[in-house]
């Protein structure tokens, strides 16, 4: 839902029990502005998440950066599954996609692959050692972050999703979102 911060409108997730997102479809060229810069915030860390494990995968909030990665480039059997998974749950399920989080005690600075896909690379951001409750300003180079994770230069980019996430842990928990923008 939208919601204010002072004269600021943002975008409030809650998710209990549940996934919530809010998705925007783009075409952006991440070579041209490869910065992108928000604000967040939480009420609380999903204290049961473990983002090594399925059943962990939980995050107070999390920012994807969806990219329009090239089906000729996966292998067969990626290809095949990444056609399974947009034929159960749609065409909007990327080829690959870096996952900025806020995750439970996890060390900032952790990069890794989901627990469901090395196509979705996870960057730990925020902890519970970071300021859950107060608002955090971020800056990430999409660019270098992508070259990082996949050792190849980037499509262009196919979505952003702000998101909440505590299907798996059963928690419940709210974030906050503001001033999502691409900059150079």
């Amino acid at each position: 839902s939208v919601a204010a911060d002072g004269d600021t409108p943002v975008v409030a997730i809650r998710a209990d029990a549940a996934a919530a997102s809010l998705v925007r479809a783009t075409g952006w060229d991440v070579t041209a502005n490869p910065h992108l810069r928000w604000r967040w915030k939480v009420d609380r860390v999903v204290s049961a998440a473990d983002l090594r494990t399925k059943d962990g995968d939980d995050f107070a909030a999390r920012v994807y950066v969806m990219f329009d990665y090239p089906l000729e480039r996966l292998s067969w059997l990626d290809r095949n599954k990444l056609k399974l998974a947009r034929w159960i749950y749609g065409d909007q399920v990327p080829a690959a996609a870096l996952c900025y989080v806020w995750a439970n005690q996890t060390p900032v600075g952790v990069q890794t692959d989901n627990a469901y896909t090395d196509r979705v690379k996870v960057v730990v951001l925020q902890n519970a050692q970071g300021a859950v409750g107060d608002w955090v300003a971020e800056r990430r180079d999409v660019l270098a972050d992508f070259r990082a994770a996949f050792g190849e230069e980037p499509p262009p980019i196919s979505g952003i999703a702000l998101a909440a996430d505590t299907d798996q842990t059963g928690e419940r928990v709210t974030a906050w979102f503001g001033d999502v923008a691409f900059v150079e």
